[in-house]
């Protein structure tokens, strides 16, 4: 990996930036792009999102895309060389509150000052309630590329318990529509473990989404966020907490039933038909590639330094009106680096390389090829199915 600025890095976070872009990137580039805005807030979730009530001055859905527009500018300024960019993605939030004219404008803005890469991938996250057969025909037109649709489940009341809006139609009514609209990709995302979801409601769900004619599905284990209502409606009884037997259970259900359907695991929790139909942004962060993340709470990450943005939306705006709109940095020391790249590539189909292992770490991996967790293919260890169950374990015994 390139060595860190680290001299460089120590001042501010503006040196910081500077020190990491004049660096050459040996790996990929994209960008992520921060939507904070829903309707309304999940009950389990704890993302940087925000309602109109919540927003403060200074910032709109009208008014967005222009400021997410100028950050990108600031970004292009800070390289010598600006790179290509290989994906992009949009999340949130929920970024189809915005105009489908507005995504694409801020696509538009990331080519004209950097340039998408030959085959870029352009993903945009899209809850089922915010998107019909028009604006995905126009988000296709402006240049996306991917589309990633919330279905979360087919069941009405487990969307209940997650305080979701949609109903089980308008997920497979979006996936239909963005097909129709040209769409050579489409995810569906799952959440299992739901408290209140039985067995048959997750074997539906996983139906839904083969039947759908999607070719890539994302399947998620229900995780309590403190401070989140969920979290707050299990402490006082309301709900039960869920169970990690049943999580793996579930596990269990949808690699049979998204194998069987012709899907294979390249990440943990991620299925796709084909090689062309896995999430390259997403693979970019797991194989440690680079990326700039523009809007509120974004963090980014070139060589050697990871930085944040502001969280609040216009606190945001009003630090991007006097600079850069970062919040705080910090310069990643080998061991940080070597433990996420453990993390990371552990996690994902293709294995980690032994031989980037720490001594302590090779040695590990004898215990965890006995213990049914992983096997050796060539130079790389790759989980089981068991060991997938217990990737976190595999991680921590091959980092001690």
């Amino acid at each position: 990996m390139p060595t860190s600025p680290a001299t460089a890095a120590v001042n501010s976070p503006t040196s910081a930036i500077a020190a990491a872009a004049v660096q050459p990137l040996e790996a990929g580039f994209g960008f992520y792009v921060h939507v904070p805005f829903c309707v309304s807030r999940c009950g389990y979730c704890d993302f940087n999102t925000y309602t109109a009530a919540e927003l403060g001055a200074g910032v709109s859905r009208d008014t967005y895309a222009a400021i997410v527009r100028a950050e990108i500018r600031k970004a292009a300024a800070a390289f010598d060389v600006r790179p290509k960019v290989d994906t992009v993605f949009f999340g949130g939030g929920t970024p189809t509150l915005l105009a489908a004219a507005d995504l694409a404008a801020i696509l538009a803005e990331i080519d004209r000052e950097f340039g998408l890469a030959d085959g870029y991938e352009a993903t945009t996250e899209a809850n089922p309630e915010s998107v019909d057969a028009d604006y995905l025909a126009e988000l296709h037109d402006g240049g996306f590329t991917r589309l990633s649709v919330g279905m979360q489940s087919t069941a009405s009341h487990v969307l209940k318990v997650l305080d979701r809006e949609h109903s089980p139609a308008k997920a497979l009514d979006a996936v239909a529509h963005a097909h129709r609209a040209g769409f050579e990709h489409v995810s569906l995302d799952l959440i299992y473990g739901t408290p209140g979801e039985s067995a048959a409601d997750f074997t539906d769900s996983l139906a839904s989404a083969v039947d759908a004619g999607v070719d890539h599905v994302s399947a998620y284990a229900l995780i309590v966020e403190e401070g989140t209502a969920l979290a707050r409606r299990i402490r006082s009884g309301q709900v039960p907490q869920p169970s990690d037997d049943v999580a793996a259970d579930r596990y269990l259900a949808a690699e049979a039933a998204l194998s069987a359907a012709g899907f294979s695991w390249y990440e943990v929790s991620n299925w796709a038909k084909t090689p062309e139909a896995r999430c390259r942004h997403n693979l970019l962060y797991w194989e440690g590639g680079h990326w700039w993340g523009a809007g509120p709470g974004s963090h980014s990450h070139l060589p050697g330094v990871r930085w944040w943005n502001h969280k609040h939306p216009s606190t945001y705006a009003a630090a991007l009106a006097e600079g850069m709109p970062v919040a705080g940095h910090e310069v990643l020391s080998d061991d940080d680096r070597y433990l996420e790249r453990v993390l990371l590539l552990t996690r994902l189909a293709s294995g980690m390389p032994v031989d980037a292992l720490r001594p302590a770490g090779a040695a590990a991996v004898e215990r965890v090829v006995a213990d049914g967790l992983g096997v050796l293919e060539g130079d790389r260890l790759k989980l089981t199915l068991r060991g997938r169950l217990l990737a976190d374990a595999v991680v921590r015994d091959l980092t001690a």
